[in-house]
């Protein structure tokens, strides 16, 4: 396994100037995480604010459980029994539900909060535990009920879902999900993931995990747990309803904090975009960035004529009235993409966060919001980014000496010109000059043909249209044919797209865990684990 350093297009202009020229972006942020004494003072902070935070020992009985379910190793108990300690801090970084973990950055994200916590303890010499958010109160089960993997000839990718019809807009982890659609998603699994060794034990892992699940995000859990519990990673579910009166305290401070926190991210709203940048979330005059749970759907909350409501009139409640069921049904009440960072901070001493580039941009809206709420933003750490690059696709690189940025940036064209170049016949420039020859001949004669009768120019414009056309379609039907005399070329040419940019996306964005761990062996992970972490967010292309 070779590790080579070479540059993704930015999603984030923000994102970059963070991880990159942080002098730029220093009002939306706490401190530079590129400082030692950035990781320093954040400790001290925690150690002076820790009754800020909910009971440790608490939420660690609740984290108990649910890992006991989910995630049951031995690492993961000597995590939980590390973090009832105090003193204890944690790293922490998530994402929603997915398909059979949804896409590669999934395990990329977990692999930098496993290492970004090794490497705090290390750096600190204090106990610093993995923790991964898992977004099941997110409602959009469009985005989570597929995954992609490479189909057996590797040209294009094969989507894989969970076909259900939604009713209702509820949270993902409280969606049901029955053995039979679980069945028929294992059956696409199985038919699409080609043959290998470890095939039959890869799919009785995933097999098990969701006999015993009736919704994505505890099979979700499951397959993390499967993967990464050796590593003592612990797992959260935050649509969990034990955690909901923990969390009831962070609740009611802001529901009766609304104002401030509406203004707060407001004036970090405008603050972001009066520096040229672009807003990653959506900031609402009226939001009141709270969900509420109405008769299984899961409503945004807004604050008009002081009263918190849903855009639709379908609940309505004074800030008195709000408390109230807050006090006696927290588990109604969710967080959104703005004050889940700030639920996350309650919960947890948070030392550091790992993101990606989108969320890094979208975090600057929250810094004045966690100040209103008497927190501080925590270290923010960039996802450690990935491309897997197989001894095939390299060799086929090479032979068309294509680099990853070719690839990248200019692959359709590069292609092009390769097949031109196997032109003998110089296709184009003979239907060119074939065009041209004809049209000098055939329009002195149809103008001749116009001082005999008028309507025969019109046929004549008309015959040569039909005619220009016959010579077009010959055209292709010629470069049809010289693209079947180098079809297994341009297969290869194919295969390195689908295998580094599927769909027109970064790989990691798209094929799912499965489809390389069934082709590169059940080690990957190990291998993957022992790359050193790298906060500069340069990605790097794995040749395996």
């Amino acid at each position: 396994m070779k590790v080579v350093s070479e540059p993704l297009q930015s999603g984030s202009t923000l994102a970059d100037d963070y991880i990159h020229h942080y002098e730029k972006v220093v009002p939306l942020y706490g401190e530079d995480y590129h400082c030692d004494q950035t990781w320093s003072d954040r400790v001290k902070w925690l150690d002076d604010t820790e009754d800020r935070r909910v009971n440790r020992h608490a939420l660690v009985e609740i984290l108990k459980e649910y890992n006991e379910k989910h995630n049951s190793h031995d690492a993961v108990h000597t995590s939980l029994y590390m973090l009832e300690k105090p003193g204890t801090l944690v790293v922490t970084g998530g994402q929603q539900s997915g398909l059979f973990t949804g896409s590669m950055l999934v395990i990329y994200k977990a692999i930098t909060v496993i290492q970004t916590a090794r490497d705090a303890e290390r750096r600190l010499n204090r106990p610093v535990v993995p923790v991964f958010w898992i977004a099941g109160e997110d409602h959009d089960w469009d985005e989570v009920n597929h995954t992609y993997l490479k189909s057996e000839e590797m040209q294009q990718s094969s989507k894989l879902m969970l076909h259900k019809y939604m009713a209702s807009r509820t949270s993902v982890s409280y969606t049901p999900v029955s053995p039979q659609e679980w069945d028929q998603a294992m059956k696409s699994l199985a038919d699409v993931l080609p043959d290998s060794d470890v095939k039959g034990e890869i799919l009785a892992k995933i097999q098990h995990s969701t006999n015993t699940s009736d919704n994505l995000s505890d099979a979700f859990a499951k397959h993390l747990g499967d993967i990464f519990g050796e590593y003592g990673l612990v797992l959260l579910d935050s649509a969990d309803h034990r955690l909901r009166k923990l969390e009831a305290p962070v609740f009611q401070s802001m529901i009766e904090q609304n104002e401030e926190l509406s203004r707060a991210y407001r004036s970090s709203a405008d603050q972001i975009t009066s520096l040229g940048y672009k807003l990653q979330a959506d900031v609402s005059d009226e939001g009141a960035n709270l969900f509420y749970l109405h008769n299984g759907n899961r409503l945004l909350l807004l604050k008009q004529d002081g009263k918190f409501m849903d855009r639709k009139g379908l609940v309505s409640f004074t800030q008195e009235q709000l408390l109230e069921v807050l006090q006696n049904h927290p588990e109604r009440f969710s967080n959104n993409v703005l004050t889940r960072p700030i639920m996350q901070d309650s919960l947890f001493p948070v030392l550091g966060c790992v993101l990606g580039q989108g969320e890094i941009a979208y975090w600057a809206i929250t810094r004045q919001a966690f100040e209103i709420m008497g927190l501080k933003m925590p270290i923010l750490l960039p996802r450690m980014s990935f491309t897997l690059l197989d001894r095939t696709e390299l060799k086929y690189m090479e032979k068309y000496a294509l680099s990853f940025q070719d690839v990248q940036y200019h692959l359709q064209g590069r292609r092009e010109q390769w097949l031109s170049e196997q032109d003998s016949l110089q296709i184009d420039q003979k239907f060119a000059e074939a065009r041209k020859a004809f049209e000098q001949l055939y329009e002195p004669l149809i103008d001749d043909l116009r001082m005999l009768q008028k309507g025969l120019y019109t046929l004549g414009q008309s015959n040569k249209g039909k005619i220009i056309d016959q010579i077009s379609y010959l055209e292709r039907k010629s470069k049809e044919a010289l693209e079947q005399r180098h079809d297994a070329e341009l297969r290869q040419w194919d295969r390195i797209g689908a295998s580094l940019f599927p769909n027109g996306k970064p790989q990691e964005r798209v094929y799912n865990v499965y489809q390389y761990l069934n082709h590169y062996g059940l080690s990957l992970i190990r291998d993957l684990m022992n790359i050193t972490v790298d906060y500069s967010e340069e990605h790097r292309v794995i040749i395996m």
